[in-house]
C-alpha cells in the first residue's frame, strides 16, 4: 500500500503513511520532516494514553531529549476552548517556542484540537497528528481542518492548518469498540456515497471482513478514503467549492448530534444525516427508493443508526440553520446525483426538510 502525498496550492505540502505499527515512525518522521524541534508534546486523551503514549514518547525520545505530554478527558465533551486554554499554558510553563512541535495522538477530537492549538500557539508551530481511530484516519487527520466546539455549536471555531506529516498505525484499529469502530464506518461509506460507486459496492461485499478487523480490509478502506479526500481537498483545501460534498450527511447529523448533547458519537448521527440527505436526493429525483432502501441496509450491516427517539423535527431544523454550511440565510445541502457521485442544492423548503428529518425519529 503506498503512501500519499497531499499537495497544497500544487506544492507537495505533506505525506500520509500507512503502517501495520509504530515501529518506523521515528525514521518515517526524521526523512519527512528533517528538522530539530527543540521542545516536542505529544496530546492524547485519556483512553489513547493508556494504550500507546508510552510507545510514542519511546519513539520521540529519539529526535529530541525535551518530549512532554499533555493528557485531557476523553470525548467531545473536552472538544473546546477550555480544553485548549490548559494546553496552552502547559505550552508556556514548559516554555515551547516557535521552533517547538504539538503530535496529535488519538481520534477526531485529538486531532482537530492540537491542530487548532498549533495553528494558534505563538501565531503558529508545526504539528503533525497521529490518528488511531477508523474515524480519524479515514477523516478527520486529512485535509487540514482544525477546530474545537463553541457552546455546543460544532466546530464552530478553527482555522485551515496542515499537519507536517501524518502516520497512520492501522494496526490501532483492532483496539477500537463497538461504537468507535461503527462511527469511523460512518465516514467510510460517505466517502463511498459521494465518490466512488466502486467502492461502495466492495463495502457491501465485504462487511464481513471489514468487521472482523481484517487488516488487509481495513488498510484498503483507509487508503481508499485518503484518496478520496485527499483528491477533493487539493482541488478545494478551504471548502470554496467541492470540498462541501464531505459534508454529506453532516448538516442534519451535526444538528442531531447537538440536540442529543454528544451521547451519539459523531459518525452515528452522520449516518442519521445521510439517511437524511438520500431522501432528500430522491426528491430531486436524484437517487431511487430502492437504492435508498439498499444504502440503509448496509449501514444498519455496520451497526449505524438509522432512526433516533426523544427528538422533535422542528427542534432538528431550528438547530441545522445554526450550522457554519449556512449561505444567505439558506441551509446548503449536499446531495446525490447518483450514487458515488455528490452535488449541492440550496433551494430545499423547510417542508422539504422536515419531511426527511421524520425519516430518521422514531
Amino acid at each position: 500500500m503506498k503512501d500519499l502525498i497531499i499537495n497544497y496550492e500544487e506544492n507537495p505540502c505533506y505525506k500520509i503513511c500507512f503502517r501495520p505499527n509504530f515501529d518506523d515512525l521515528i525514521q518515517v518522521f526524521n526523512s519527512e520532516i528533517n528538522h530539530q524541534y527543540d521542545r516536542i508534546c505529544i496530546v492524547t486523551d485519556s483512553n489513547v494514553s493508556k494504550l500507546y503514549l508510552d510507545d510514542v514518547i519511546s519513539c520521540f525520545n529519539n529526535a529530541s531529549d525535551k518530549v512532554f505530554s499533555y493528557i485531557f478527558e476523553a470525548g467531545e465533551a473536552s472538544k473546546n476552548l477550555d480544553t485548549v486554554n490548559m494546553l496552552y499554558e502547559h505550552l508556556i510553563i514548559n516554555k515551547f517556542t516557535r521552533n517547538s512541535l504539538l503530535v496529535a495522538l488519538g481520534g477526531g477530537v485529538v486531532g482537530d484540537l492540537t491542530g487548532f492549538a498549533a495553528s494558534t500557539f505563538l501565531r503558529g508551530i508545526d504539528f503533525i497528528q497521529i490518528p488511531t481511530t477508523l474515524l480519524s484516519q479515514v477523516d478527520s487527520s486529512v485535509g487540514g481542518k482544525t477546530g474545537v466546539d463553541f457552546k455546543g455549536y460544532k466546530n464552530m471555531v478553527g482555522a485551515f492548518y496542515m499537519p507536517r506529516l501524518v502516520y497512520m498505525n492501522i494496526g490501532t484499529l483492532s483496539t477500537l469498540d463497538g461504537n468507535n469502530f461503527a462511527c469511523g464506518m460512518g465516514e467510510v461509506i460517505k466517502s463511498a456515497l459521494i465518490a466512488d460507486k466502486d467502492f461502495y459496492n466492495w463495502l457491501k461485499s465485504n462487511h464481513d471482513l471489514i468487521l472482523s478487523k481484517s487488516y488487509e480490509a481495513l488498510s484498503y478502506a483507509v487508503n481508499k478514503c485518503c484518496q478520496i479526500k485527499g483528491h477533493i481537498v487539493e482541488i478545494d483545501p478551504k471548502e470554496k467549492g467541492i470540498r462541501a460534498y464531505l459534508n454529506f450527511g453532516h448538516t442534519l447529523g451535526h444538528a442531531i448530534e447537538k440536540l442529543c448533547n454528544f451521547s451519539l458519537g459523531h459518525g452515528q448521527c452522520v449516518s442519521l444525516g445521510m439517511v437524511c440527505a438520500l431522501y432528500l436526493s430522491e426528491k430531486l429525483k436524484n437517487v431511487t427508493d430502492s437504492e435508498i432502501l439498499d444504502a440503509i441496509s448496509m449501514l444498519r450491516e455496520y451497526n449505524l443508526p438509522v432512526a433516533v427517539k426523544g427528538l422533535n423535527a422542528l427542534d432538528v431544523l431550528e438547530a441545522s440553520k445554526s450550522d457554519k454550511k449556512m449561505a444567505d440565510s439558506k441551509i446548503k445541502f449536499i446531495v446525490l446525483k447518483n450514487i458515488g457521485e455528490a452535488d449541492s442544492y440550496m433551494d430545499f423548503s423547510d417542508e422539504d426538510l422536515v419531511f426527511a428529518i421524520n425519516k430518521v425519529l422514531e
